[in-house]
């Protein structure tokens, strides 16, 4: 663990004094300061994955106990270097195995397509006009669906696959995909993440992205990569995380956040105060889609509710919940 390396790091510091004083002796007390030397301190206890927070405290009260780490002005700023990093690994990791199940996807998908023409041409013509007819039928609600909607269904991320790029989401994330000329340095990339904007090309080209964001992110919390110089991830982090994008960018084509489907298995790797918050939020999130009150608004009119019966004699009629 990189912190618990900052005080072997501070103890290894303290040596080269120790050296120092022990010149001045004789033979038999250096040999003896030498064998004296401090020796790591390790660090153990039990990981309950229900209460990761539990954990990180027992960490960094050995920390606080076996170094100044925690005293340090620049503690509180490495410890989110070390988390940012970390979280940039898992998710570099997810990206790689996405990008491995479409890569064997993509390959069974070939592998059948061309078994099924072997069997097509060892066997009789068949007429394709009744098959192109039942692929329109087919096609042909989800069609009519969009077009009264004018919402596009999402794609497997929960977001749409545009011409130059495709994007995804989570709750608290937006994850842009575009892929760029192999051999794509970072010096070549235009980057510019505000507020309320984002601006993403190559150098000496158009913009491939450049417009106002469907909702506002969080700028210092965002981050670019480019992936095996061919593609460059964006990591957004949204400012509400409470709500789902209808578009990256405001004038795009919409989705229809009430077909998003978040990934429920997920929740089980969450603590459980953590897991409760999360289910709070898809609650909310489908009770406002479908114009009905929060968890939080439900709340208030109960406690209105308790307080009318307890106070009959008063007037609620121009009462409101808010």
């Amino acid at each position: 663990m990189a912190i618990i390396s900052d005080i072997q790091e501070e103890q290894q510091q303290k040596s080269p004094q120790a050296k120092s004083a022990s010149a001045s002796a004789s033979g038999s007390a250096s040999s003896s300061s030498s064998g004296a030397r401090v020796a790591a301190t390790s660090f153990s206890t039990k990981f309950d994955r229900n209460n990761t927070s539990g954990f990180l405290e027992k960490a960094f009260e050995f920390l606080a106990q076996e170094s100044d780490f925690m005293r340090r002005p620049t503690a509180e700023r490495d410890l989110v270097a070390v988390f940012k990093a970390v979280r940039e690994k898992e998710r570099k990791k997810m990206e790689e195995e996405r990008k491995k199940r479409w890569a064997e996807e993509e390959k069974t998908k070939k592998k059948e397509a061309e078994a099924k023409a072997k069997e097509e041409a060892e066997a009789e013509p068949k007429p394709v006009v009744e098959e192109k007819k039942k692929d329109k039928e087919v096609e042909a609600p989800k069609a009519v669906a969009e077009e009264k909607s004018g919402k596009r269904v999402p794609n497997k991320g929960n977001g749409l696959d545009m011409e130059k790029y495709s994007w995804t989401q989570s709750l608290q994330e937006v994850n842009i995909i575009i892929p760029v000329p192999a051999g794509t340095k970072s010096r070549d990339i235009v980057y510019e993440a505000k507020k309320n904007r984002l601006k993403f090309g190559l150098k000496g080209q158009p913009l491939i992205i450049d417009g106002e964001l469907f909702q506002s992110i969080k700028p210092d919390d965002c981050l670019w990569s480019i992936e095996d110089q061919t593609a460059v991830s964006i990591l957004l982090t949204k400012h509400n995380q409470l709500e789902w994008w209808k578009a990256l960018l405001k004038g795009d084509p919409e989705i229809d956040t009430q077909k998003v489907e978040p990934e429920p298995s997920k929740l089980s790797d969450l603590d459980s105060e953590t897991r409760q918050t999360v289910e709070k939020m898809m609650f909310d999130q489908r009770q406002k889609q479908m114009g009905l009150p929060t968890s939080e608004e439900m709340q208030k009119q109960e406690i209105l509710k308790k307080f009318m019966s307890e106070h009959p004699e008063m007037d609620f009629s121009k009462a409101k919940v808010q």
